[in-house]
C-alpha cells in the first residue's frame, strides 16, 4: 500500500510497502481461469517469438550465402538480428504484460520465481508452455522454408568455433544477467508506485536489454539467453552440434537469472530477509 506524505522540499512523496511475497505453492491457482489464460499467452508469444526470429536468422543467411547467388554484405546482418529479437520482445512483452507478466522466457519465469514474484505452480507451467511454444514457432518456420532451413542452420544455437565452453558458459549467464536484472528494474512496484509512466514504458528497456545481449554475444554463442528459444530451435533442427552444446543455454541463463534476483533482492531492494522468511515459514507449515 502506498498514500502520498510531504517530503523534504515540499513535494509529495510516497510512503511505500513491498506487496507480500507471493506463496511458494498455491494450489487454488489450478482452479483459476486466469492462470489457463496466462499460460496460453506465454505460449502464443513464445511461439509469435521464435517464428519471427528464426525466419530473420534464416534470411539473412539467405541473402548473405555467396555460393547461392547473395551478396556477403547482403541482409540485416547481426545488427537487424539483434533488432527483430529485441522489437519482438519489446512487442510481445508490451501485449502479453497485463495477462501473463510477459515473460516469454523460462530464465525470466526462474528469477522471478527466485524472487517470490510467482508460485512454483505458475512457473512451471509457464516453462512449459514457453519450450512448447518455442517448437511450435520453429516448426512452422521450417514447414514454411523447408528448402532452406536444414541447410542453414535452422537459427539452432551452438557455440561458435575457437571459442571454448568457459566463455561461452559466461556470455550467457552475463547476457541472462543483464536480461533479468532489466525486468526487476523495469517492474520494481516501488518505482511503478513512484513513476506513474514506468509501468507503460517498461517493456521498451527488456526489448533493447535483449538487444544489446545479441549485439554482444551473436558471434560467441548465437546468443541464448533464453533456454525455450535454444530448446525449440533444438528440437527441430535436431543436429548433434546444437544437442552438444546444449546444457549450456540452460545452465547459463539460470546461473545469470539467480545472480540477478539475488542481486536485486538482496543488495538493491534489502528485502531477500523477508522472501527467505516467508520460504522458511512455508516449508513449515
Amino acid at each position: 500500500m502506498a498514500k502520498d506524505v510531504e517530503g523534504a522540499g515540499g513535494f509529495a512523496a510516497r510512503d511505500y510497502e513491498d506487496p507480500p511475497p507471493t506463496p511458494f505453492f498455491d494450489a487454488e491457482e489450478l482452479t483459476k481461469w486466469s492462470l489457463y489464460r496466462a499460460v496460453i499467452a506465454e505460449f502464443v508469444a513464445t511461439l509469435l517469438f521464435l517464428y519471427v526470429t528464426v525466419l530473420t536468422v534464416i534470411g539473412y543467411k539467405i541473402s548473405s550465402d555467396t555460393k547461392a547467388g547473395g551478396d556477403e554484405c547482403g541482409g540485416v546482418g547481426i545488427l537487424g538480428i539483434s533488432w527483430a529479437f529485441g522489437g519482438m520482445i519489446f512487442i510481445l512483452v508490451y501485449c502479453t504484460a497485463g495477462i501473463s507478466g510477459g515473460h516469454i522466457n523460462p530464465a525470466v519465469t526462474f528469477g522471478l520465481f527466485l524472487a517470490r514474484k510467482v508460485s512454483l505452480v505458475r512457473a512451471v507451467l509457464y516453462m512449459v508452455a514457453q519450450c512448447l511454444g518455442a517448437i511450435c514457432g520453429v516448426g512452422f518456420v521450417k514447414a514454411f522454408q523447408s528448402a532452406y532451413y536444414v541447410r542453414y542452420g535452422g537459427g539452432a544455437n551452438s557455440l561458435a568455433d575457437g571459442y571454448s565452453t568457459g566463455t561461452g558458459l559466461a556470455a550467457e549467464i552475463i547476457g541472462t544477467f543483464v536480461l533479468v536484472y532489466t525486468v526487476f528494474s523495469a517492474t520494481d512496484p516501488k518505482r511503478n508506485a513512484r513513476d506513474s509512466h514506468v509501468p507503460v514504458l517498461a517493456p521498451l528497456p527488456i526489448g533493447f536489454a535483449v538487444f544489446m545481449v545479441h549485439l554482444a554475444t551473436i558471434p560467441i554463442t548465437g546468443t541464448g539467453i533464453n533456454p525455450a528459444r535454444s530448446f525449440g530451435a533444438a528440437v527441430i533442427y535436431n543436429e548433434s552440434k546444437p544437442w552438444d552444446d546444449h546444457w549450456i543455454f540452460w545452465v547459463g541463463p539460470f546461473i545469470g537469472a539467480a545472480i540477478a534476483a539475488f542481486y536485486h533482492q538482496f543488495v538493491l531492494r534489502a528485502s531477500g530477509s523477508k522472501s527467505l522468511g516467508s520460504f522458511r515459514s512455508a516449508a513449515n507449515v
